[in-house]
């Protein structure tokens, strides 16, 4: 059977399940769970693939799923995945009500995509030289880390970001190549969104610690932590002209604790923030710059402060001639001219993990409106936000593994991956660091 056969065969059978594929996104989008928390996502999921009668993994990295897809000659492996965590916005009308969690940010269109991927490719799979994983991957949304951090002192994880953990469990030791596509917002309708890179972050916290005392009566006996915090601000906004353009480093904190009450001097004041740039060493150098500002305040103003840095997310680095594969399927189904090249985005994905370690890459979709994460995020295309990506999964995994899998053996013998496994949990480790600074020290 040519090519060409295989992927008619594959986009009939998405076609044929399209109810399915539908049911089970709104079914998804209707119950959102935050990350490492997706049990009934993971189960909706689960349930599928017992369904169809193929082997998979559950409990990887506490809640993902990883089926198999066994081709009928030796070949790489190609990974598709989708996410199963939501974000936090309680101000959506779809959030949940007790947990503020949604999915503003698309997952619940990915969990589609992967699953029909599936459906196109498990009566075909005997044509092809090579085996596809389906993976169904939890906690890419980088939020509530008491809760991670209560995870890892339990040792259930070691790192926050679910992608980076099943790195670590060796999830990906079998897998050569990955497919991940993600929602692409602001009415961006019937498309593809193609970039080039993304950025990656440090994630901070720091605690101020001074003396409290009356805030009317005698402030000059207290030591304003909320004073250092400011002047800490103010250092971090003094080093913007030093970050590179091409670097394209963000700095964005946010305070978690002001004080104790307003007729005290503020004596416990604590933030949160992400440092991202384009490049590892950007933000390491951002990271520094950023300390010393930490550090500044407290000097400046006389309290103590901790530092607690937490490995984030690699920047992305999207495979070219992978993207190329994507590209011209999505010319197929699309037409040139809803197929977009978007550049280098701000944003940060644990997939840029995975894109150190294995070729992969991190395409985008429309078929939504509103913005990412916000309160008016929601599908307005169904074709195009639950059934086109899948479709493209199943053509570009026929390109890689078709004839005896020779593209996915060009792109394996022409790329050497950024980093070995042993070598990137070495660097994530290196961004896990807490530091103090007092007078008394």
């Amino acid at each position: 059977m040519t090519k060409e056969a295989l992927k008619k065969m594959a986009v009939q059978a998405i076609e044929k399940h399209r109810e399915t594929i539908i049911k089970t996104a709104k079914s998804i989008w209707a119950e959102p769970e935050e990350g490492y928390r997706e049990y009934k996502t993971a189960q909706k999921v689960e349930e599928i693939f017992a369904d169809w009668g193929i082997p998979y993994e559950k409990g990887l990295a506490v809640t993902g799923i990883k089926g198999r897809l066994k081709g009928g000659q030796d070949g790489p492996t190609v990974c598709v995945m989708g996410e199963l965590d939501a974000v936090c916005n309680p101000g959506h009308p779809d959030a949940d009500p007790e947990s503020g969690m949604v999915h503003a940010c698309g997952h619940a269109s990915q969990i589609a995509w992967l699953l029909g991927a599936g459906f196109g490719l498990k009566d075909l799979i005997a044509s092809v030289s090579g085996n596809v994983v389906l993976f169904a991957v939890p906690a890419e949304e980088y939020l509530n880390l008491s809760f991670r951090q209560q995870l890892k002192d339990e040792g259930k994880i070691k790192y926050f970001g679910g992608k980076q953990e099943l790195i670590r469990l060796g999830a990906f030791d079998d897998v050569d190549l990955a497919l991940m596509c993600h929602a692409y917002s602001e009415d961006s309708g019937k498309s593809m969104f193609i970039p080039t890179s993304s950025n990656g972050f440090v994630g901070k916290s720091a605690k101020f610690l001074g003396r409290t005392s009356h805030a009317g009566f005698a402030p000059e006996k207290g030591i304003n932590a909320l004073n250092a915090f400011n002047v800490a601000l103010s250092a971090i906004h003094a080093q913007r002209e030093t970050f590179r353009d091409e670097d394209k480093v963000r700095v964005h904190p946010v305070l978690t604790k002001g004080g104790e009450g307003v007729n005290n001097v503020p004596s416990d004041v604590r933030t949160e923030m992400y440092v991202r740039a384009a490049t590892v060493e950007a933000i390491r150098d951002a990271n520094r710059k950023v300390d010393r500002a930490l550090k500044a305040g407290a000097m400046g103003i006389g309290t103590q402060v901790e530092i607690v840095n937490t490995p984030g997310y690699l920047p992305l680095i999207q495979e070219n001639i992978l993207s190329d594969l994507w590209v011209s399927n999505s010319n197929a189904l699309l037409g040139e001219e809803h197929v977009h090249f978007i550049g280098h985005s701000g944003a940060s994905t644990d997939m840029g993990d995975v894109t150190h370690i294995l070729p992969g890459i991190h395409p985008f979709s429309g078929g939504f409106h509103g913005m990412m994460h916000g309160s008016d995020f929601q599908v307005d295309d169904e074709e195009m936000a639950y059934l086109i990506p899948a479709k493209l999964y199943a053509m570009t995994v026929i390109d890689l593994l078709y004839d005896d899998a020779q593209a996915a053996r060009r792109i394996l013998q022409n790329v050497t991956p950024a980093l070995s496994k042993d070598e990137y949990l070495a660097l994530l480790d290196s961004f896990a660091y807490t530091q103090r600074w007092s007078e008394d020290e």
